[in-house]
């Protein structure tokens, strides 16, 4: 989903080295698949069924797809999934740093 590893350690409250040495774990304990998967904005069977060939796969046949009347030759160039998912995520790391700041100043005011 292109995030950085220091972006999900923060949000995570891990270092970007315990992010690095979670990606290389086979198996992951479903608490901290669950606390991914919401910093993630997926669901945590998303990850668990994830595959990798499968989505390689899907991106390739929407890419190749053309239809009948030749008005499309590519879908892929229309939509990106992969960018919605990355703006998305921008969103809402920008509106978890709000509130992070907005309880921050709250705290300072008490």
């Amino acid at each position: 989903m292109s995030v950085k590893q220091e972006a999900l350690a923060a949000d995570l409250g891990l270092s970007q080295q315990g992010i690095s040495s979670l990606e290389k774990q086979e198996v992951i304990d479903d608490d901290m698949l669950s606390k991914v998967a919401d910093v993630l904005g997926v669901s945590a069977e998303m990850i668990k069924e994830f595959d990798e060939k499968n989505v390689i796969n899907n991106i390739n046949n929407v890419r190749d797809c053309t239809f009948s009347d030749n008005s499309i030759n590519s879908v892929a160039g229309t939509f990106n999934p992969v960018e919605k998912i990355v703006e998305l995520y921008e969103r809402l790391l920008t509106s978890e740093r709000e509130k992070v700041e907005i309880l921050k100043k709250k705290d300072n005011s008490n």
